[in-house]
């Protein structure tokens, strides 16, 4: 066990995986508690939040599940109180949810877009609402927002409503990190690139973007867009979390960390 969160309540939203394997949320939250965390583990799927807690504690750490829905208001609400009134306290936000729905403007239906931006971008919004207070009266404290190399380049794949709402996380952190610098709040976003995932896998819209639907076919295809050869895991973008958690970037703030094996080097 390492000792770069010591004595820190970690909140991870979205730590549970869609699939087996490792997604983002689930490795951070586990390696956020590896390294002295407490991790309050929050997930729409109670199932997922448990299966993380389960594996935090059987390595020794301390966890807690906590069920929501980040596209109901009142939810992010409760998880924060939840939270604090189990820790006492909130150093560290990962927010780390997001739904990639493939349709460029003319195929969206509004609905779809509404929705993509409720659970993407609005929760982020209210999480940070919610966090900022409790970290400004303790001092100080770490959002990590998890954006997308999507916010920066077109990827290939057509989904307006990712583009969108990624962009507008990482100006809306970037904004809100100047406005609480002062208060040691520090505000800075991951773009995590073509990563191999459970998200990626169960997503038949990018499957058939890629490759009509062949999973395997897809994989190829996104390692082959690479110029390191191959995607990127979620311990990736656990690591880069870590850094951006820990007390190593305590003058760090409002940052786009890229983490993508070089692969919007090359994008036009």
């Amino acid at each position: 066990m390492g000792e770069r969160l010591s004595g820190k309540t970690a909140l991870v939203v979205g730590a549970g995986a869609v699939g087996p394997g490792w997604g983002n949320g689930k490795a951070t939250a586990v390696l956020f508690a590896r390294e002295g965390a407490k991790v309050f583990c929050v997930d729409v799927n109670p199932a997922a939040a448990e299966e993380t807690v389960n594996l935090i504690r059987a390595e020794g750490g301390e966890a807690e599940p906590f069920r929501a829905d980040v596209s109901k208001p009142g939810d992010i609400a409760a998880f924060v109180e939840a939270c604090v009134s189990r820790y006492g306290r909130i150093d560290v936000l990962d927010n780390n949810v997001g739904l990639a729905e493939v349709g460029g403007v003319v195929e969206l239906q509004e609905e779809v877009w509404d929705r993509m931006f409720q659970v993407n971008l609005k929760s982020c919004y209210l999480a940070m609402k919610h966090v900022i207070p409790v970290m400004a009266r303790q001092g100080g404290g770490s959002i990590v927002n998890i954006s997308s190399i999507a916010s920066i380049r077109y990827t290939g794949v057509p989904y307006a409503t990712y583009y969108a709402t990624k962009a507008a996380m990482n100006h809306l952190s970037r904004t809100t990190a100047v406005e609480y610098a002062a208060r040691n709040i520090r505000v800075n976003c991951v773009l995590p690139g073509l990563m191999k995932t459970p998200m990626v896998e169960k997503s038949t819209g990018l499957a058939r973007s890629y490759a009509g639907g062949d999973v395997e076919a897809m994989w190829k295809a996104r390692d082959a867009q690479v110029p390191m050869g191959h995607m990127g895991t979620a311990w990736d973008v656990a690591y880069a979390a870590l850094f951006l958690a820990s007390d190593e970037s305590k003058y760090v703030t409002g940052l786009d960390l890229v983490v993508d094996g070089g692969v919007t080097l090359k994008m036009a």
